[in-house]
């Protein structure tokens, strides 16, 4: 993830303040070339468009090296409007013509993206990357937010956006990252349990008492800052023995 959120806000916001005589074509190598460097991980990015008249590519970061309409994920993704996610094409044999040309033309993970938009084509985001394992749960929000923006530019409505809302987002998602992660730290110590378990807990607390999870990780941190982490657990339901206390969460 981004060290400092507002450099990557900074990139995005540039390529709402497109003219009045960009092109489509410009906005979107703006956008993928925008992507390649701002996201961590990414080496290379594509654009892929279902209409009427089929399937097809409408821009890539550069020469790929192998064909993206063969059977597989990016076509899927476009196909179905559902996102898709391969890890390691050295391992996940799901797409085997589309994960030997992937792995021929040097990559082994990418994550592809429905894109927002508005009108009767749909359209793809995918993500690309020479190494595997680089677009985890943590990078899946940002990247979400970016398919987001992206569907604005392909409607070409990036003129209209408010970019300090995009900051507001991003900055809102990187905060609950960190403060589910400092949840999840403090009940993992607590009960002596792995991270599994304190995450299941805290999604099931924030279920059945219809709270948002960042604000029920907020209150934990706060509280164990505050020195009262054992008075907010029993409030919760989750006071007890270390062993019994996840299980019994309410």
């Amino acid at each position: 993830m981004p060290d400092d959120i507002l450099t990557l806000a900074r990139e995005l916001a540039e390529i709402t303040k497109l003219v009045a005589d960009d092109d489509f074509g410009s906005t979107m190598a703006r956008f993928v070339t925008r992507i390649v460097r701002t996201v961590p991980g990414c080496d290379d990015a594509i654009i892929t468009v279902r209409s009427a008249s089929g399937v097809e590519t409408v821009d890539s970061s550069h020469d790929l090296g192998f064909d993206p309409l063969v059977p597989g994920p990016i076509v899927e993704a476009v196909t179905y409007s559902e996102p898709r996610r391969l890890d390691d094409v050295a391992a996940d044999q799901r797409w085997p013509a589309f994960g030997t040309q992937f792995v021929n033309a040097g990559y082994r993970s990418c994550l592809c993206l429905p894109l927002s938009t508005d009108g009767a084509e749909t359209a793809v985001l995918s993500l690309l990357s020479r190494q595997p394992e680089q677009f985890g749960e943590a990078a899946f929000d940002v990247v979400l937010l970016l398919t987001l923006h992206a569907g604005v530019a392909f409607d070409n409505a990036s003129l209209y956006h408010d970019s300090r809302e995009l900051v507001t987002q991003l900055r809102t998602a990187l905060r609950t990252r960190s403060l589910v992660g400092q949840a999840q730290g403090l009940l993992m110590r607590h009960f002596d349990c792995p991270s599994e378990d304190a995450f299941a807990l805290l999604k099931r607390t924030s279920q059945n008492r219809n709270e948002k999870l960042r604000d029920l990780a907020a209150m934990l941190v706060g509280a164990h800052d505050g020195g009262g982490f054992d008075e907010v657990l029993a409030q919760l339901g989750v006071a007890g023995s270390k062993a019994s206390g996840v299980s019994r969460a309410v």
